[in-house]
């Protein structure tokens, strides 16, 4: 492991640029598929084709403990990605939502603080306050009014993936890709059901879809599922976290110039403040808790 606090390679440099350009171009192709494929099909697609590629990860033992590890998967899996796609096939404009996707920052220091005792510094509080307060000013312009339901969801999407960032703590004895192949288990089957169930027209709706769209679901599969998530786990274990999520606040500027140049969204200047004070906000919750480990590790 490298010293914490010697400066990045030029490998771990690179590996955080491909996660926030895979994270970034991930959130126009789901905004993009979902105009053609039902979202809760989406998800389940996306989870199937990654377990396809895990299979061989996911059979090889040992098995972790299943009381342990299921809410994960369901919290990590379909219901975490079954609420985005949904926002995302809701939403209008693709801005403002991706902004506030990014409250899963600071609402994984609140769970932390309350489920396994760790210390929220008082930056860290004025920053959840900083960021609900951008995503709430976004909404009051009329382009993020009407998209008000699906941010709404999005917000509870970020919820349930930062409780399972908390657990995942939890989690240490499973490697990385054995739990993203445990998540593709628990998440193709819920949301391809799901999607069965509740969703009309699944299988004309996927026949007509164009090979563009499907190429997403495979990009969503492969590059963002599988490759994006080990090369954050490869950086998390060989650097502390809170040097490395902080430049992931970066994702959504990816996002919104792709929004811009290739959806045509339109950005307001409500839109504009509301986005930049959440991040603010973020940022502000992702640096005090780098202070607070780096404090911890000179005591």
């Amino acid at each position: 492991m490298n010293n914490d606090r010697s400066p990045f390679s030029l490998a771990e440099w690179g590996a955080i640029a491909a996660i926030i350009l895979v994270w970034g171009v991930n959130n126009v192709a789901a905004k993009v598929a979902t105009q053609e494929l039902p979202p809760l099909f989406m998800g389940g697609a996306r989870f199937a084709i990654a377990l396809v590629f895990l299979l061989p990860i996911l059979v090889r033992p040992p098995w972790p403990p299943w009381r342990q590890t299921l809410p994960l998967m369901l919290l990590a899996g379909p219901l975490h990605f079954g609420l985005v796609y949904i926002a995302f096939a809701m939403a209008q404009t693709l801005s403002p939502l991706v902004v506030a996707l990014q409250l899963w920052i600071p609402m994984t220091t609140f769970f932390a603080w309350r489920i396994l005792g760790e210390t929220m510094p008082r930056a860290a509080i004025l920053g959840m306050i900083v960021a609900f307060a951008g995503v709430a000013f976004m909404t009051l312009d009329p382009k993020g009014g009407a998209d008000l339901p699906a941010i709404c969801i999005g917000v509870v999407a970020s919820a349930l993936w930062a409780l399972a960032t908390v657990l995942m703590r939890r989690t240490t004895t499973v490697r990385p890709l054995k739990l993203q192949a445990l998540t593709s288990l628990a998440g193709a089957p819920v949301l391809l059901g799901a999607s069965a169930f509740f969703e009309p027209h699944v299988v004309e709706r996927a026949a007509h879809a164009s090979l563009f769209v499907w190429g997403l679901v495979v990009w969503a599969a492969v590059a963002s599922t599988i490759g994006a998530t080990a090369l954050l786990f490869w950086l998390v274990q060989r650097r502390e976290a809170g040097r490395v999520t902080p430049w992931f606040l970066l994702t959504p500027l990816v996002s919104c110039t792709f929004g811009v140049l290739m959806l045509h969204d339109r950005l307001s200047v409500q839109l504009v403040l509301g986005g930049g004070a959440t991040l603010v906000g973020v940022a502000l919750v992702a640096l005090a808790e780098r202070r607070a480990v780096a404090a911890a590790s000179v005591t």
